[in-house]
């Protein structure tokens, strides 16, 4: 049997005074001839193995796409005295951003046609939307690469012309001042980190610098007050914050400080009259809620409004004329908390499904007693809801239609809890197609990420239900790094605790097959990015315990990526995974990074993504990882690589490639045999045919 890609010999490396031996470090050279061949051989290698499923490519493309209402309109925003919104369009791949006057029958006026913009380009993306405060001209910024490095424009709305400000090497951070001739923007260094804050006043040749965050752990942004009237500077590390403030009216003055930066302490902030109500971890990881007097913000004169609960973690505080509004984290839910500033009256919304997510949407407005949430559950769609605060009423603005006859009712959603090794209940989110039996003959698709405190919000896909009509079971892991159950739970994921992330999504893996809702050899796991590192650490720490990974844009090579602090991301995730310069971070990154430990093992079927230009997990990550596994792993189960050599981390920009993408991975699942109904081939004879067609070609015997 062939070997799809020719061995590489080992080769040595210097990495800051200590020689490492990286057999596959070479990969790194991007510009490389021998590299980009290398990745090539690859893409050639997976599309010949998914040969014999193209025509089921072809078939959930097609089932994928039947769902969408291809054209289509947002829910529109009032901004002012305009509602803006966005469409679709039928056979077209971007948005479309337009507005109106507050009348819906007001004549439509077109700002920005992505259609237009990415013609042409292999990868597009819009980074600031932001109109000015007259609503006369429009900044945006495009990225037409993947690396999320953007470059503004503005246009005069009135006119259709752009004007000759342009600004490259930025972030996708802006905010206007009221004057509407004067915005700040953030640019980034060469690891991508948003670190300086400029002032540009529209025609001017040069611009202000107003700040260089030189601590690398640190990234920068801009924000405007709902009241519009404060530009803020949120200057955030993992752990610890600043704010600096500057009245809107005046722009040419210097930003202030509003709480001094203290290591550990993380405080975001909202305006409202006279105070800032600020949100802040300084009694508690779960956060409390205090208010300042704007004039003169002092932590030590702050009036607490909310006090830290170490059962609720405060995630977001938004304010309103009369309301403020409160997201909390509770028992893994996230909850919408209504308070009334003039009676102290606290509510909170209520909502109808056992395992959900809502939001607070987009509210641009300040004078408005109405709050728009989004709403949405494994079974149910996204749903955009009015909610009166006063009177407690809501209404249904949109739900995002799903074509062909979906019936909700004929699926069944559900929260169960995997007990992992040190006894800590572990949640999971499930979904089936109603009539299935917990016999342990389904195959099941387990998802899970663990990281940065980012919670897995159980949310509807309708390209979901491609599986679960095949009856799958679709179940979310809310492993520990994420902050499901609170900053606790993130805490006890991250750092000297990180196995944990992965010990639970273990023991999430064997519950669903000791309570029958699928077997070992019919699950699959699913993971991107820091997700990714999960899967490639559990198929390290259990590879027989699945059937298939797919793992994509994963952070594998962990030890390597932060003992480089030139890499993007490195020194600013010091914070979340270690500094392995020092001990114990070394030791204990190196215990669990999947590349570093890929072992002799049957490993399962494998899918592993990557995109050329990502800033975030470097494309040669996946590609040495999928070179040892190569190299080392026993058996005879497929691994594929597929490289995406015009895109960044989030995979392709159009909506069309990205259903043509979730239609690869499911055929995928199909191939090696994960439950699929549909004809194929086996494993056995999908290499046969790749081996007759290596002969064919010239390449072997």
């Amino acid at each position: 049997m062939l070997s799809p890609i020719a061995p590489i010999h080992p080769k040595q490396f210097e990495l800051h005074g200590d020689v490492r031996t990286d057999d596959y470090f070479w990969l790194r050279e991007k510009t490389n001839p021998a590299v980009l061949d290398y990745l090539a051989a690859e893409n050639a290698y997976t599309a010949a193995v998914m040969q014999p499923v193209e025509a089921l490519q072809e078939k959930l493309y097609r089932e994928i796409l039947s769902r969408i209402k291809e054209t289509d309109l947002s829910v529109p925003e009032r901004h002012g005295d305009y509602f803006y919104y966005t469409r679709t369009e039928q056979g077209k791949q971007y948005s479309v951003h337009c507005r109106r006057r507050l009348s819906m029958d007001a004549e439509e006026e077109l700002l920005l046609d992505g259609n237009a913009l990415g013609e042409g380009q292999s990868y597009f993306r819009v980074g600031v939307f932001e109109p000015s405060p007259d609503h006369r001209l429009l900044a945006y910024s495009t990225d037409f690469e993947g690396d999320e490095v953007y470059t503004i424009r503005v246009k005069d709305l009135s006119t259709g012309r752009l004007l000759p400000d342009s600004i490259p090497g930025t972030s996708a951070s802006l905010a206007w001042a009221n004057d509407n001739r004067t915005f700040f923007y953030t640019t980034v260094d060469e690891a991508k980190r948003p670190y300086k804050v400029f002032r540009h006043v529209l025609g001017a040749a040069e611009d202000a610098q107003l700040l260089h965050e030189t601590d690398e752990r640190f990234e920068v942004d801009l924000a405007k007050s709902k009241s519009r009237a404060y530009i803020f500077i949120d200057i955030f590390s993992h752990v610890t914050s600043e704010y600096r403030f500057l009245p809107a009216d005046t722009p040419g003055a210097e930003f202030r400080v509003m709480l001094p930066r203290a290591q550990g302490i993380e405080y975001d902030a909202a305006h409202h009259g006279n105070y800032f109500y600020i949100r802040i971890n300084d009694t508690g990881p779960n956060f409390r809620l205090v208010r300042t007097p704007a004039a003169a913000p002092l932590l030590a004169d702050a009036e607490e409004l909310r006090p830290h609960r170490p059962g609720v973690m405060l995630e977001s505080v938004d304010t309103f004329r009369d309301h403020l509004v409160l997201t909390e984290r509770d028992d893994g839910l996230r909850q919408i908390a209504i308070q009334k500033l003039s009676t102290g009256e606290r509510h909170r919304v209520a909502f109808p499904e056992p395992v959900y997510t809502a939001t607070p949407a987009a509210n641009p407005e300040f004078d408005t007693s109405v709050l728009r949430i989004a709403y949405t559950s494994l079974i149910t769609p996204l749903s955009i809801f009015d909610y009166e605060m006063d009177l407690r009423t809501r209404e249904l603005r949109k739900q995002t239609e799903v074509l062909g006859g979906y019936d909700p009712t004929q699926y069944h959603s559900e929260r169960i809890f995997a007990t992992a090794p040190d006894g800590v209940r572990v949640p999971l989110s499930l979904v089936y197609r109603r009539g299935f039996q917990r016999d342990g003959g389904a195959p099941a698709l387990l998802y899970g990420y663990g990281a940065y405190g980012h919670s897995s919000e159980p949310a509807f896909a309708s390209e979901r239900l491609s599986l679960l009509d095949r009856g799958f079971v679709y179940a979310i892991a809310h492993v520990r790094g994420g902050s499901e159950m609170g900053r606790p739970w993130y805490d006890a994921g991250k750092l000297l605790h990180k196995k944990n992330s992965f010990t639970d999504f273990v023991a999430c893996a064997e519950h669903l097959a000791a309570q029958g809702y699928t077997a070992g050899e019919r699950l699959a796991i699913l993971g991107g990015s820091a997700g990714g590192l999960l899967m490639g650490a559990v198929a390290n720490l259990r590879p027989g315990l699945f059937r298939a990974v797919i793992a994509k844009v994963p952070f594998v090579d962990v030890l390597n990526t932060m003992l480089d602090a030139s890499l993007p991301l490195t020194v600013t995730e010091y914070e979340e995974w270690g500094n392995p310069n020092e001990q114990p971070w070394h030791d204990y990154i190196r215990s669990y990074s999947p590349y570093d430990n890929v072992r002799p093992a049957v490993y399962p079927h494998m899918l592993v993504t990557a995109g050329l230009n990502d800033p975030r997990v470097s494309y040669w990550e996946p590609a040495k990882w999928v070179a040892r596994l190569r190299a080392t792993k026993l058996g005879e189960n497929l691994l594929l690589l597929k490289i995406n050599m015009g895109a960044g981390h989030f995979g392709a920009s159009g909506r069309y490639e990205k259903f043509r993408e979730t239609a690869f991975e499911y055929a995928f699942l199909s191939l090696v045999r994960l439950g699929s109904q549909e004809p194929m081939l086996a494993v056995h004879e999908v290499r046969q045919r790749v081996h007759r067609q290596d002969v064919a070609d010239g390449k072997g015997e």
